[in-house]
This record gives C-alpha cells, structure tokens and sequence, in this order.
C-alpha cells in the first residue's frame, strides 16, 4: 500500500486561487468606458443644440409657389395662331395668341362713321345757334313794324274821331279806320308770339350747345366711346403677355373659338418665387416677421443653401381653408396638431442662378432667437412686392389718337358764331 506524495511534490500539485478583485477592476474599467462615451455623446448632443437646434424650427412640409398668371381672352373671336408653347419663356408684352379680327374691324368702322356723323350732327347745333339769333332779331323788327302800324292806325283814329261828328267824314270811313286800326294789332301780336317762340326755341338750342365745343359734345363723347371700344376689341385680337416668365397649361389650340375671359394658358414668372413653409401651430410661439430663414431644396440638395425672410405668417390653418373644413364639433373627435402656412421671401440673386419651380420640395429652417419683429405684417405692402403692369396701356392711348384723328377730319372749320369756350 502506497503512501501519499509529501514534499514540494504535495504542494506544486494543488491548484492556484485567482484574486476576485481582477474581475472586479475589469468590469470597472469596462463599465468606465461605456459611461464616458455616454457622456461624450450627450456633451456632442448639448453642443449641437446649442448651436443648430436652439432658437431654431425646421420643417420639410415646404413647398415652391410662384404667381400664376393665367392669359385670357378679352374678346370672343376664333384662334388663328398661337404663338407659345408650354415651357417657352417669355417677356413682357409678347403677343402669345392672335384672334381673327374680322368681325372686330367690322365693329370699328362702323363706331368711325358713328362718330364723324356726331360731329357733323353737333356742328349743325352749334350753327343753329347762330341763324336762331338772325331769326330772333328778324322777328324783333317785325315786331317794331307792327308797333309802328299801330300807332299809325291809332292816330289815324284820334285824328278822324273829331270829324265824324261835323260830317267831314263819313261813318264808313271811320269804320275802315277803326278795322286797319284792329289788323295792326292783330300782327303786332302775331309778331310779338314768333319773337317769343324764336327766344324759346334759341334757348333750347342753347341747352344743348352751351358750356361746351363741338368736339366735347355729349352726342360726340359717347359716339367716341363706342370707337373707343371698338378700337380695344381690334388690338385685343393680340393677347399678350402682361408678365414675363415661363408658359405652362397651354390649352387653347388654332381654330379655337374663344369666349371672353376664357383661359388660354398660364404664364409663371419663376423669378417672383416664394417658399410657402407650413409649421406647427407650437412652433410658432417665437416666429416673427423678418426672421432669417435657411432654405433647401430637394432638387439642388444640401449643396445649395437658399437665403429667406418671413415675411408674413398665415391668418389661418390650412384646415381652415380647405374646401371641405373640419367639423370638429360633431361626430367623435380627435385631435390633431394644425399647421400654419408661412411666407418665406427668397433671395433674389440666389433664384437667379438657382431657380425654382413651382411644386418643389424646400426644407426650411427658422432663426427664432431674435423675437423683437411683428407677429403681423405691415399694413403698408412694401413696393417691392407690389406687382403692375402697362401692358395694355398703349392700346387706349392709341384709341384716343384715332378719335383725335376722326374728330378733326369732320370737324373742318370753326363754325362761325358758334359759342366756343
């Protein structure tokens, strides 16, 4: 029977205890570094609200708006030519559709003889002035004639009364005296009411001439109304564009018949873009005018970076607006957050060499640290954005020259003795 090993055998044998402290230092570690970078991501975290989300709100429910202008028809006429295409640009003043003008010439040349006989018609008034004052002092001596057969006749009867009673005149004689004595005064009258008639007829000729010339006459006013209008329809037959920009919606087509106030197509003037962002109704608690905004767009990427304004911010939520509003106060109800549209003003320079188009995609991002402008905008629009045109200017001004023209053609010579003031 053998013995146990003893000796340095006995011990070498036995295994070694591992310190339990190891582990506990390599979990420490461990858990150190898990903590650390915990507490470098929320340091990152913090510096980068502090810089990019602090006094900012960003939303990507954002979107391009332009002006349509849509081009119509101000006359009915058919479509002979149309000069402009979806996608063309244009400029201001460019004619974009022809009409025929036919039934439009037709109508002018009609309104010019109106016109010239107006004039003609008034310069006959106003020379009616004129034999009516003749006529009037003709029937003043008529009535002086008669005034003076009158008391011709009158004395006549004084004389003779005295010598009826002697015989030296007889009865017969003195009634033929008395009779010439009643015919003198029955013309006198008949004088007196055609020198009254004459007086009331230049008064009524007056009414229609006075305080005015033959080419402010009323009658030839409104004959050169109707030239005027007529003039209008004929230069109409060229629609143009009142704005410059990019044709889009082109629907009218050649041998159209058009109505008036018809849409022919929709001219977009790209370099009047605005951004139109719709931002929570909480994120509007420290939005106010003048704010500058940062603009991306999805078609340039974050490689193009728009400048903007606020310029406004919208009177309602687009549930308000809608077509069909939300009935909240029937049927069950849940609440939804409602978002506010707001006016972002674009650079001009950078749509320029950037340009948008009407649609597109923008992610907006609102400085809202400087609270000090209005929350309403000015009453006062700034000239800037007020937009006009002259377009159709040069068309009535023509007009004018043409009755001018007409006017002057009839009116040959200033009518003697007629009351020009």
């Amino acid at each position: 029977m053998s013995s146990a090993p003893s000796g340095p055998q006995s011990a070498a044998a036995e295994p070694k205890a591992v310190p339990a402290v190891t582990h506990t230092s390599s979990r420490a570690r461990a858990l150190g570094s898990v903590m650390a970078v915990i507490l470098l991501m929320a340091l990152a975290y913090g510096l980068y609200w502090q810089r990019y989300i602090r006094g900012r709100e960003t939303t990507d429910n954002a979107y391009v708006h332009a002006p349509l202008v849509p081009i119509t028809s101000q006359v009915g006429a058919t479509v002979v030519a149309v000069l402009a295409d979806d996608t063309d640009a244009v400029k201001t003043g460019q004619v974009l559709v022809r009409l025929d003008p036919a039934d439009a010439q037709v109508a002018l040349a009609r309104a010019e003889a109106q016109l010239g006989q107006a004039v003609r018609e008034a310069r006959v008034l106003y020379v009616n002035d004129s034999t009516l004052a003749a006529t009037i002092r003709t029937r003043q001596a008529d009535v002086e004639r008669a005034q003076a057969e009158v008391q011709r006749a009158r004395d006549d009867l004084v004389r003779r009364q005295p010598l009826v009673s002697t015989g030296a005149i007889g009865a017969e004689e003195m009634k033929h005296t008395e009779a010439t004595l009643a015919t003198a005064q029955g013309v006198l009258s008949a004088a007196r009411a055609a020198l009254d008639a004459a007086r009331e007829q230049a008064v009524g000729n007056r009414a229609l001439t006075g305080g005015t010339e033959v080419a402010r006459h009323p009658s030839v006013l409104r004959a050169a109304a109707a030239v005027r209008e007529a003039w209008l329809a004929v230069e109409r037959c060229e629609v143009m564009a009142p704005l410059g920009g990019q044709v889009a919606k082109r629907m009218v087509q050649v041998g159209q018949r058009v109505a008036p106030g018809a849409v022919l197509m929709t001219v977009v003037p790209l370099e009047q873009a605005w951004v139109e962002a719709n931002f929570k109704e909480v994120q509007l608690r420290d939005m106010r005018v003048g704010q500058p905004v940062r603009l991306e767009a999805d078609l340039y990427g974050d490689k193009v970076v728009f400048d903007g304004k606020v310029v406004g911010l919208g009177a309602g939520t687009g549930a308000a607006f809608a077509v069909l509003p939300a009935q909240n106060a029937s049927g069950n109800w849940v609440k939804v957050v409602q978002r506010v549209p707001v006016r972002v003003e674009v650079d001009a320079a950078q749509l320029a060499r950037h340009p948008l188009r009407v649609g597109l995609s923008m992610h907006a991002t609102v400085d809202v640290s400087d609270t000090a402008g209005a929350l309403i905008a000015p009453k006062v629009e700034p000239a800037a954005r007020i937009r006009t045109t002259d377009v159709f200017a040069t068309a009535s001004a023509a007009a004018d020259r043409r009755i001018e023209d007409i006017v002057a053609r009839n009116l040959v010579a200033p009518v003697a003795g007629a009351s020009r003031r």
